[in-house]
C-alpha cells in the first residue's frame, strides 16, 4: 500500500497520519446520535472482542474447578502462570515478527521511521530495547498479572467477595463488560497521571518511557511497580458485584491490550489494498513527546484537562504553549 495517500513523511522519515485525532464521541454535547452509531462498531472490533473472546477462552479452557482453587497449589498456579507467558509470547511476538523482524511492511505507515534493533542504548538492559522489554515483561510484568489473577480465583472459590453469576444477574454483568473500557480509561489515566509527578517519574515510569520510538515488547517494559499499579485495574472486580469472567476479561484487556498503544504502525497490511487500524498514534504522541496524551481518548481527560494533542500543528502549537507557560513559572519561581 502507498502510505502517502493516508499521511505525510518527513525528512528523518517518520511518517504522521493525515487529519487529527479525534476522541470518541461517546461523552461529546451536545449529543451527536449518527456520529454515535457510526462510531460503535470501533468500540468492540477488533480489539475488545479480540479480549472479550480471549477470556472466555481462557476460562473454560485453561482455568481449574473452584474445587481446585480453593486450596493454593503450584501445580494450578504454575499452569495459569505458564499460559499466561505463551499467550502473550505469541500475542506479542507476531506483531513483532510481523512488523519489526520480517518486516513485511517495511516502515510503511511506521510512525518513527527507525526501528529500535538498529539502535543500542545504555539505558536498556544490554543495551538493547526489545530485550529490556522481554526480560522486564517475563520476570515481572506476568508474574504480577499471574499474582493477582490467581489471588482473585482464590477468592472466589472461596465465596469471598460478592461475586454473582450470569445465570442470575445477565443484564447486570453485560452493563459492566460495556463500561469496562470506560473503567479501564479512567483507571489508566489516573495512575499514568501519578507516575508522572517529579520523584515518581524519576524512580519508575522513566523506565517505561525509555521506549521513545516503541514497539510491542515496550508494552510491558515497566518498573514492577508501574506493572501493579496498571493491572490493579482488575481489583474493582472484588469491590463491586462481578463475575471472575469479567476480572480475567479485564486482565486480558490490559495484558494483551498494553500492545494497541505500542505497535508502532498505525495501519497493519492485510493485502494490498486492505489494512487494519491500529489505533496506536494516540500513544505513540505520549511516548513522542512525554506529557501529553496520558489517556487513549476514549474519554476526553486529556481535553478536559487541557494536555490533549491531536496530531496537528494545531495541537504541537497548544503543546509548546504549555511548556513555555511552565518555563515562565519556574524561571519566576526560581528568581523569587
Amino acid at each position: 500500500m502507498d502510505d502517502t495517500t493516508f499521511g505525510k513523511r518527513n525528512k528523518r522519515g517518520d511518517w504522521a497520519p493525515d487529519g487529527r485525532i479525534e476522541t470518541a464521541p461517546v461523552f461529546r454535547l451536545p449529543p451527536r446520535p449518527l456520529e454515535f452509531l457510526k462510531w460503535l462498531p470501533h468500540y468492540f472490533l477488533p480489539w475488545n472482542v479480540i479480549f472479550a473472546a480471549s477470556a472466555l477462552a481462557y476460562w473454560y479452557l485453561v482455568i481449574p474447578e473452584a474445587a481446585v482453587m480453593q486450596t493454593p497449589g503450584w501445580q494450578w498456579i504454575a499452569r495459569l502462570f505458564i499460559v499466561n507467558c505463551i499467550a502473550v509470547f505469541l500475542f506479542y511476538g507476531s506483531f513483532e515478527l510481523r512488523l519489526y523482524i520480517l518486516r513485511r511492511q517495511g516502515n510503511r505507515f511506521k510512525y518513527n521511521g527507525r526501528f529500535p534493533s538498529e539502535h543500542k542504548s545504555p539505558a536498556f538492559l544490554f543495551n538493547s530495547q526489545n530485550l529490556d522489554g522481554i526480560i522486564r515483561t517475563f520476570s515481572t510484568g506476568v508474574p504480577i498479572w499471574t499474582a493477582l489473577e490467581v489471588g482473585m480465583l482464590w477468592a472466589w472459590a472461596n465465596g469471598y467477595g460478592p461475586w454473582v453469576s450470569f445465570a442470575d444477574h445477565p443484564w447486570y454483568l453485560i452493563a459492566i463488560v460495556l463500561v469496562m473500557p470506560v473503567y479501564h480509561e479512567a483507571h489508566f489515566f489516573m495512575i499514568h497521571r501519578l507516575i508522572h509527578w517529579g520523584p515518581l517519574y524519576r524512580w519508575i515510569h522513566s523506565v517505561h518511557h525509555n521506549s521513545v520510538n516503541p514497539s510491542p515488547w515496550s508494552s510491558l517494559s515497566m518498573h514492577p511497580v508501574e506493572q501493579l499499579l496498571y493491572f490493579s485495574s482488575a481489583l474493582i472486580h472484588i469491590v463491586i458485584p462481578s463475575n471472575p469472567i469479567l476480572m480475567i476479561y479485564q486482565l486480558h484487556y490490559s495484558g494483551f491490550g498494553a500492545v494497541v498503544g505500542h505497535i508502532g504502525f498505525d495501519k497493519i497490511e492485510l493485502g494490498e489494498k486492505a489494512a487494519m487500524d491500529s489505533h496506536a498514534y494516540t500513544h505513540y504522541l505520549h511516548h513522542k513527546f512525554f506529557e501529553v496524551n496520558y489517556g487513549d481518548g476514549l474519554v476526553p481527560f486529556d481535553k478536559w484537562f487541557g494536555t490533549w494533542h491531536d496530531g496537528t500543528k494545531e495541537g504541537e502549537a497548544l503543546m509548546q504553549a504549555r511548556y513555555e507557560k511552565r518555563k515562565a513559572r519556574a524561571n519566576a519561581a526560581a528568581g523569587q
